[in-house]
């Protein structure tokens, strides 16, 4: 397969700095001054200024892209630096969005950083994207991966996407309208989103943060690829990184027949569902805030207080006199003797995700006073004892 047409014209010139500036890419056969210009003129959308946007930006903002757009209506918290290298300690509460601009225009001034500060929705995504040539999509929940597919996929648009958890990595291009046929979007590889609470987020199961490098670089690299028209594209192919075993291997992709084609934006949140429907009926009048659950210990109120969550983040912080009893063991059962009968269960995990599917869980079996806690245990850290670290 041969590489796709260059996706940007070259700008007209390149300055005396900025042939000083890119020396090293001009003497690149590859890419030389036509390459390099195309850079110039090219613009760049990044999803996310965080794990995988932190690498991206700061790589295509040194390699001379000339404008990019950074969406993240979110702002830097100290958990984030551990891998989201773009922002410092000093960032801290700082817009993400705004902390990323300074990084990039102390790495290369002559670039043009535009800021959308607000969360990306499908009202405004397809207008956002078409004044865009190339879309990052570096987010971590799955019903903003369903809308940046989408969006592209009306825009017209290729978007590099990646995605990391723990120690493994993926990266793919999507783009329904190469010019080559080899027309793909992120439906043909993932057609639904799993099941809610099937597949932990990076704030629930944790990512070395090392990786956001691996996988944030080469969306960078597929970026460039596709901004000057070299090489062979990740398009109809998968990347996957394992890095405890430090392999990469690729799996071809193919046009999904029975695939439903993208005519329209949808509710996103409703389509990839945060929590199952079940475990939202279970909650509605079973939920306590953490100032409730408070009032309930200090009375000395008969409660079974269960945390659901994995024992490493139990050994992180935990609600003294709770009891440890991790999801997984409700969805076999095996959890369901554990549960005091005589006392009313009250459940928590990290922000009352996990323990609402729990809930469910335990209305259905029969515990029908159970109730779960509303933010979990960050909410009790963040509303009832500070003194508690928050991950």
């Amino acid at each position: 397969m041969s590489s796709l047409p260059p996706l940007v014209e070259p700008a007209a010139e390149l300055t005396r700095d900025e042939v000083s500036r890119y020396s090293r890419h001009l003497i690149i056969p590859d890419v030389g001054m036509d390459g390099q210009k195309r850079l110039k003129n090219a613009k760049v959308l990044v999803i996310g200024a965080g794990g995988l946007g932190s690498p991206s930006l700061l790589y295509l903002a040194a390699a001379g892209v000339g404008t990019i757009g950074i969406v993240d209506f979110d702002v830097v918290d100290e958990s984030n630096l551990q891998r989201q290298v773009i922002h410092g300690q000093s960032d801290i509460g700082k817009s993400k969005a705004r902390s990323a601009r300074d990084s990039i225009q102390e790495i290369n001034p002559l670039v043009n950083v535009v800021l959308h500060e607000d969360r990306l929705e499908p009202d405004g995504a397809i207008e956002l994207f078409s004044g865009y040539d190339l879309i990052l999509d570096g987010t971590d929940n799955f019903a903003t991966r369903y809308l940046v597919n989408d969006a592209a996929v009306l825009a017209h648009k290729p978007y590099v996407w990646g995605s990391i958890y723990r120690f493994e990595g993926q990266a793919s291009v999507f783009w329904e309208d190469a010019p080559d046929g080899r027309g793909l979007n992120y439906r043909d590889l993932y057609p639904q989103a799993p099941p809610p609470g099937m597949v932990p987020s990076c704030a629930e199961g944790g990512v070395l943060g090392i990786l956001c490098a691996s996988i944030g670089s080469i969306m960078g690299t597929e970026a460039i690829k596709l901004i000057c028209g070299i090489g062979e594209p990740l398009l109809g192919r998968l990347m996957v990184y394992d890095a405890l075993d430090m392999t990469y291997r690729t799996i071809k992709i193919r046009k999904d027949p029975a695939g439903v084609e993208v005519t329209e934006l949808i509710d996103y949140d409703d389509f990839c569902g945060v929590v199952s429907t079940e475990a939202a009926d279970a909650a509605v009048g079973s939920t306590l805030t953490a100032a409730e659950l408070k009032t309930k210990i200090d009375a000395g109120d008969p409660i079974a207080l269960i945390d659901v969550r994995e024992r490493v983040e139990w050994e992180i912080v935990h609600i003294d006199g709770a009891t440890l009893i991790p999801k997984g063991e409700f969805e076999s059962g095996a959890a369901l003797a554990r549960v005091p009968q005589d006392r009313q269960a009250v459940i928590y995990c990290k922000t009352g995700v996990r323990s609402a599917e729990v809930l469910a869980t335990l209305k259905r079996a029969g515990f029908s006073d159970a109730v779960h806690l509303q933010g979990g245990v960050t909410a009790w850290a963040h509303q009832v004892d500070q003194s508690l670290p928050v991950y």
